[in-house]
């Protein structure tokens, strides 16, 4: 789940090593044989998975000094009914464990390589809590009419590709996280019973060097395998350089918003009537109720004071002050069973950070979020007010007229390995998403919240990469020949372009813009790479053979005679132009385009970037007399010496008056060790009711 929890997902590393070796199978138990000193039930015991249908290798689990050595669903939702389907193909060689499958689910696996399971999970696909089901049925769920969160944003609900077939491989759990190891048996399951597109929800907030990543590793043989990996692309924005998944054989997804949001309003005994943004089911039918400020009503016998109380942290009120009242809290933290532990009947959320008021919330009683001004405004009414009250009126949707902006919480770009490389590749919907819903999982994440629901609305990048996934299936079904960086490629130059007006980090928000169904099936050019270009771009990263074998699997595989450097050679979609401080402008472009369109066609370029830089193509036409031919050019970026200057957005456009290739060029200066990872920091998860966003505090 994206994002993942982080102190679980390197503890898994710290003791689970990946091997890729072309020997068989069966060997894997004597090369640990040898390693562990002969000891046959060392040997027995350390080896967790052995990989060998798509890619060789083993995990084992070993002390650290052995180291140096060497989705989850609920398939009865009515979104995943096979009414009218035919038999999985011929192809096809899943297998589903511990559910009944049909000719929609096809396949559902789980993976769980410590054998620990929490009481709220189920030792199966079965999804306990609601995410997997969500971004599934997003992906590829039947139509269902009628579907609703309990009476809001009441429609049809279908996935981006509903006709298509879904295999399931659940790698993450409750309260535990992701295992390395479970990831990448499920890609070794997933290529070989032959899935066509990969759709990832996951990923960590401290992106890790491709060698110590599984999601890169993975999805480095998927690619080999002609399989492209969809990724979130993370919840930590608006902070800059926080984009996770940033293989460049993978597509990395930002969030953004639909023309849809919920509001559920506040109206004071005054008569002032105050929007708030929230999923609120809950009917008060225009009641009015006492209201309290938070910070008035700390539970000091139990050992709180202002800060726990105002924050409406559990324990932290007084329920003989609160019960029955409507409490204004001042927080960002948590799902407010705080207030309903004190028998307190709804809450207003003064959210201290501005930014954050884009999404939507569901709390298990009558609640809604509002702006810090309105929330000072509320606050000034209860303290002059003898007796305040108030009500919280029950949702409804409004058309938002800003959309499409990149929601707050979308993590942010440059790309902190490869500055040369612009990630997030792409942003599709993931702002208050309905989908369905595991009947199982509360919709708000507290426990204290008892509604069942079939649909829920959430948010997160998690939400976001099942829509890229779907549009990426429709693709490969329509050319099924195609490299998955065929299709990535079609997916970015066809993008929407997104107004920069209302996204102040510009391409470290958006990628190449926002998501375009309807014309990424006829893209006219794309820029492909094969596995041996992605080779080529670790050499030149600085991989050495020894590393590039951990994430090739290959034992011929070496970087012998390539010189490391800049990643401007690297067949990509968009160019990427990191000025170290204090140095002038030099960067040189190769890419080569393929016609995969008419036969006969001229491409002529148009190039838009700020007067500071100058920016040359050669040649500036392309013609082509066949489909599959190739053309190479070159751009050349040159400019004066910078130092401190933000992200400066061109494009680069070919066009044949049918086709409109864009491509993004984005220069942008950094000093000279600010883009390598951070360390591991330990983090504490705040769920933040039942949505794919967990706010991570770091230590």
């Amino acid at each position: 789940m994206q994002c993942l929890n982080n102190s679980i997902f390197y503890y898994f590393f710290s003791v689970l090593q990946f091997y890729f070796t072309k020997r068989a199978i069966n060997d894997d138990f004597d090369l640990l044989f040898g390693l562990l000193d002969g000891s046959a039930s060392l040997a027995k015991e350390s080896l967790v998975y052995s990989y060998g249908r798509s890619f060789n290798g083993f995990a084992a689990k070993l002390s650290p000094p052995e180291v140096d050595t060497f989705s989850r669903i609920w398939p009865e939702s009515e979104s995943f009914n096979d009414e009218g389907m035919s038999p999985p193909p011929a192809k096809w060689k899943g297998k589903c464990h511990n559910i009944t499958c049909n000719n929609k689910i096809i396949g559902a696996r789980y993976y769980n390589s410590e054998g620990l399971y929490p009481t709220t999970e189920f030792k199966s696909p079965r999804d306990a809590i609601g995410h997997g089901t969500h971004t599934s049925s997003t992906a590829a769920g039947r139509e269902v009419d009628g579907a609703s969160f309990l009476g809001l944003a009441k429609g049809t609900a279908t996935g981006g590709v509903p006709n298509a077939r879904i295999a399931v491989y659940k790698v993450c759990w409750d309260m535990l996280g992701c295992s390395n190891a479970d990831i990448l048996a499920a890609f070794d399951d997933a290529i070989a019973d032959g899935v066509d597109i990969l759709s990832m929800s996951l990923g960590s907030d401290d992106p890790q060097p491709f060698f110590d990543d599984a999601l890169a590793i993975g999805a480095f043989h998927a690619m080999k395998r002609g399989v492209l990996s969809s990724a979130s692309a993370g919840n930590s924005g608006p902070s800059p350089a926080t984009a996770s998944n940033l293989a460049p054989w993978m597509l990395t997804v930002a969030a953004s918003s639909m023309d849809r949001k919920f509001i559920s309003q506040v109206v004071l005994g005054n008569g002032e009537i105050y929007p708030g943004i929230a999923v609120n089911s809950f009917k008060l039918n225009g009641t009015s109720f006492p209201l309290v400020w938070a910070g008035d009503v700390a539970n000091y016998s139990g050992g709180n004071g202002l800060l726990n109380a105002k924050n409406c942290l559990p324990g932290s009120l007084n329920s003989n002050k609160i019960a029955g009242k409507i409490v204004l809290c001042n927080s960002v933290l948590g799902d407010y069973t705080g207030v309903v532990m004190a028998n307190g009947l709804g809450a207003i959320v003064s959210f201290p950070i501005p930014f954050l008021i884009d999404i939507a919330l569901s709390y298990p009683l009558p609640a809604t979020q509002v702006k810090t001004g309105d929330g000072d405004a509320i606050l000034e009414y209860i303290r002059t007010t003898e007796n305040p009250i108030g009500t919280i009126l029950v949702g409804e949707t409004w058309k938002d007229i800003m959309a499409p902006y990149v929601a707050s919480f979308s993590s942010r770009g440059p790309n902190r390995l490869n500055p040369e490389i612009l990630k997030p590749d792409i942003t599709a919907p993931g702002l208050d998403i309905l989908a369905a819903w595991s009947p199982v999982a509360s919709p708000s994440g507290s426990p204290f919240d008892t509604r069942k629901v079939k649909f829920n609305v959430i948010s997160g990048t998690s939400m976001s990469c099942p829509h890229a996934s779907a549009v990426a299936a429709y693709v490969k079904a329509l050319h099924p020949n195609w490299s998955p960086a065929a299709i990535k490629s079609a997916i970015m130059t066809t993008a929407n372009v997104m107004d920069p007006r209302k996204n102040d980090d510009h391409e470290f928000a958006y990628g190449a813009g926002h998501i375009n169904p309807l014309a990424v099936t006829n893209p006219g050019l794309v820029y492909n790479a094969s596995e041996a270009d992605y080779i080529h771009f670790l050499c030149k990263q600085g991989y050495n053979t020894s590393t590039l074998k951990q994430i090739t699997g290959e034992s011929n595989a070496s970087c012998d005679g390539v010189v490391p450097g800049r990643a401007w050679d690297l067949n990509y979609p968009t160019f990427g132009v990191a000025v170290e401080d204090g140095q002038s402008v030099n960067a040189t472009f190769t890419r080569t385009v393929t016609n995969v369109a008419s036969t006969n066609s001229t491409y002529r370029v148009t190039v838009q970037m700020s007067s500071s830089v100058n920016v040359e193509v050669h040649p500036k036409k392309l013609s082509f007399s066949t489909v599959g031919e190739k053309k190479t050019f070159t751009v050349k970026v040159s400019g004066p010496k910078m130092v401190e200057q933000p992200i400066q957005s061109g494009t680069i456009v070919w066009k044949d008056g049918v086709h409109v290739v864009r491509s993004p060029l984005v220069v942008y200066t950094i000093t000279t060790n600010s883009m390598t990872t951070s360390p591991f920091r330990p983090t504490e998860r705040i769920r933040f009711g039942a949505n794919s966003i967990n706010w991570n505090m770091h230590f």
